[in-house]
C-alpha cells in the first residue's frame, strides 16, 4: 500500500541525546538505543472506516516525535505501521451506507495520508494492508497450528450451514483458529492485568469469551472461517477459507518488516490490553521467537465532551473537518504537542486559539529575526529525549522567544527554526 509523501526534514548541526520512553510493561523510563545504527518501529494503523480525528492524531503525532528524535540521535529508522482494512466495522458501515467495504477503505486510507501530509508526519517505510497481505497471515496461522500453540474449532451450529453457502467447489470444512493460552507462560507480562480486570474489558474490546467450545474463554482468534455474507481468502491447512483475527494481523505485519526484539511498538492506551497483549503474546509462541517488542508505548485518550473521543460514541474533532474550516495544521500539531504523551486531557476550542497565538509569535519571534541558538536547540532536545516532554520542549522556546523580542544570534549555525521544524515538526514558514 503506498504510503503518503514525506516532509523535508533540516538537518541538525548538533547530535540529540538519547532517547528514553515509558514502558508499559515494566513501568519504566526505557532507552531506545537500535542495533546495528537502526531503530525500528511499528505503530498500530487505522481501521479505515470514518475520518482522523484528534485521537488518532495524537497517536501519530507522538510517534513522529520518536522518529524524529531518533534520527536527530543519528539513527536510521524502520517504521511500519499497518492498515486494517479488513474489519467488521469497515464491513458494518459499508452496508449500512450502500458501499462497497473496499471503495469506503479506500476513501478513508486517502483521506488518512491527506491529514498526515498536513500534520507533517513523517511516512512509514512499510505501509501494509491487510487484504494486499492476506496469504502472509494464513502462513502464520499455520505456524501456529503446526507448532501445537493454535488449536481448530468447527464453527458453532447454525452458523456452519451458512458458512457452507459461501464455501467454494474444493474447500475445506470451516474451523476457526485459536490461540492456546495455556501454552503462552508470559501471557500477560505486557499489561500486568489480572484476569477479572481482562475480562471485564475483553468483549467490548473485539474478543469473543462467549464462543463455545474455546479452551479459555480470552483465548484470541487467529483465524475466522468463512460465514455467510463475509468476504474470505483462502486460509491455513484445515481451517479453510476465511480471514485472519485482528491482533494476528499486527503480529504478522511487525515480524515480517521489522523482525522479532525490533525497538518499539505504539499506539493508544486502549489497545494494551487485548490488542497490544495478545500481539505479542502470539508472535513470542512462534517456535524460536524471542520478545515480539523491546519498548510498549502507549498515547493516552483524548477527550471531548465530557468522555474519550471515538468513533462508536461520535464525539469526534476530525482533523480534515478543522483543516476544512482553514485551520492551520501546525497549529492543530501544537495543541497536541502542549500535551504530554501520557496525560489524558480534552480538547476545546481554546486550546486551538491558544496555540494558533502560539503559532504567530513563534512565526513573528523565529523568522523575523535572528534566531541561532546552540543552548536552546539543545533544551528543546533534552526535552524530548526525556520521555517526550513535548510541553516543556514548547515552554522553552516561549521563553526563549520572551526574552529575544528582537531575536539572538549566539554566533553558531544552529538555527531554532529549523531544530522547530526537525525536532517537533513544525513548519513555521507559512504556506505559499
Amino acid at each position: 500500500m503506498e504510503s503518503w509523501p514525506a516532509p523535508s526534514v533540516p538537518a541538525l548541526a548538533d547530535a540529540a541525546p538519547a532517547l528514553r520512553l515509558h514502558d508499559t510493561a515494566s513501568g519504566t523510563l526505557q532507552p531506545v538505543e537500535g542495533s546495528d545504527g537502526t531503530a525500528r518501529i511499528y505503530v498500530c494503523g487505522i481501521t479505515p472506516y470514518d475520518a482522523t480525528h484528534l485521537g488518532h492524531a495524537a497517536t501519530y503525532v507522538t510517534f513522529d516525535l520518536v522518529g524524529r528524535l531518533l534520527r536527530a540521535n543519528g539513527l536510521r529508522v524502520r517504521y511500519a505501521q499497518n492498515v486494517t482494512d479488513v474489519d467488521d466495522p469497515l464491513f458494518e458501515r459499508a452496508a449500512r451506507d450502500g458501499v462497497d467495504w473496499r471503495d469506503l477503505g479506500r476513501e478513508e486510507v486517502q483521506l488518512f495520508r491527506d491529514d498526515m501530509t498536513a500534520l507533517r508526519v513523517l511516512p512509514p517505510d512499510a505501509y501494509v494492508g491487510v487484504e494486499e497481505s492476506m496469504p502472509r497471515h494464513a502462513a502464520r496461522v499455520s505456524e501456529l497450528i503446526e507448532s501445537g500453540a493454535a488449536y481448530l474449532l468447527p464453527l458453532p451450529d447454525g452458523e456452519a450451514a451458512q458458512a457452507s453457502d459461501a464455501a467454494r467447489p474444493g474447500d475445506e470444512p470451516g474451523h476457526d483458529v485459536y490461540l492456546d493460552l495455556a501454552r503462552c507462560p508470559d501471557f500477560g507480562h505486557l499489561s500486568g492485568w489480572t484476569r477479572e480486570q481482562m475480562l471485564d474489558v475483553y468483549a467490548e474490546r473485539g474478543g469473543d469469551p462467549d464462543r463455545p467450545g474455546k479452551r479459555d474463554v480470552l483465548d484470541p482468534l487467529l483465524w475466522r472461517a468463512a460465514r455467510d455474507g463475509e468476504p474470505s481468502w483462502p486460509g491455513p491447512d484445515g481451517a479453510g477459507p476465511g480471514r485472519p483475527g485482528w491482533h494476528l494481523e499486527c503480529t504478522t505485519i511487525a515480524l515480517d518488516e521489522l523482525g522479532p526484539g525490533f525497538d518499539v511498538q505504539g499506539g493508544g492506551t486502549d489497545l494494551v490490553f487485548p490488542h497490544h497483549e495478545m500481539s505479542a503474546v502470539q508472535a513470542e509462541a512462534l517456535p524460536g521467537s524471542p520478545a515480539f517488542a523491546q519498548v510498549y508505548s502507549h498515547q493516552a485518550m483524548v477527550g471531548y465532551d465530557g468522555a474519550k473521543m471515538s468513533k462508536s460514541l461520535g464525539n469526534l474533532v476530525r482533523v480534515s473537518d478543522l483543516r476544512a474550516q482553514g485551520v492551520d495544521p501546525m497549529a492543530v500539531r501544537l495543541v497536541l504537542l502542549d500535551q504530554h504523551y501520557r496525560q489524558e486531557w480534552g480538547y476545546t476550542d481554546e486550546l486551538l486559539s491558544a496555540a494558533q497565538a502560539r503559532l504567530d509569535r513563534w512565526r513573528e519571534g523565529l523568522l523575523g529575526h535572528p534566531a541561532c541558538d546552540r543552548a536552546l536547540v539543545a533544551t528543546v532536545a533534552e526535552r524530548l529525549a526525556d520521555d517526550l516532554d513535548s510541553p516543556g520542549a514548547l515552554a522553552a522556546i516561549d521563553r526563549w522567544i520572551g526574552e529575544h523580542p528582537d531575536g539572538a544570534d549566539d554566533g553558531s549555525d544552529v538555527s531554532v527554526a529549523d531544530a522547530v521544524d526537525a525536532l517537533l515538526g513544525v513548519e513555521l514558514r507559512p504556506e505559499g
